[in-house]
């Protein structure tokens, strides 16, 4: 299974990037064999609209189901729901820590 956590930096120690469609990283996490994946999304950062519909289908293309990020929006959410990818908002800490959390608590941030 695959996560993706919003990022302020490319690192899994980086902090959590509170948006989800204006993210500058998004990482890409596989929970069976702990590899992570750094996903430069900077073109999506500077769109004037349409990101959050950008970085979804961004996410699904990576195969993520479930996305750990600050806040998702409205365009955002619709696209993550029509792709069956969950996410879970209003997470806060270091990309790393939140990882460790959601697999530790089964998705109980």
């Amino acid at each position: 299974m695959k996560i993706a956590i919003t990022s302020t930096g490319a690192s899994i120690d980086s902090p959590i990037d509170e948006r989800f469609g204006r993210a500058r990283y998004i990482l890409v996490y596989d929970i069976q064999n702990g590899e992570c994946e750094a996903l430069d999304n900077e073109t999506n950062l500077n769109l004037a609209q349409g990101a959050g519909i950008q970085t979804a289908s961004m996410v699904a293309e990576k195969g993520v189901s479930v996305v750990l990020t600050g806040r998702v929006g409205p365009k955002a959410d619709q696209a993550l729901k029509a792709a069956n990818i969950k996410f879970i908002e209003n997470v806060s800490g270091t990309c790393r820590g939140v990882i460790e959390k959601y697999k530790s608590e089964n998705a109980v941030i």
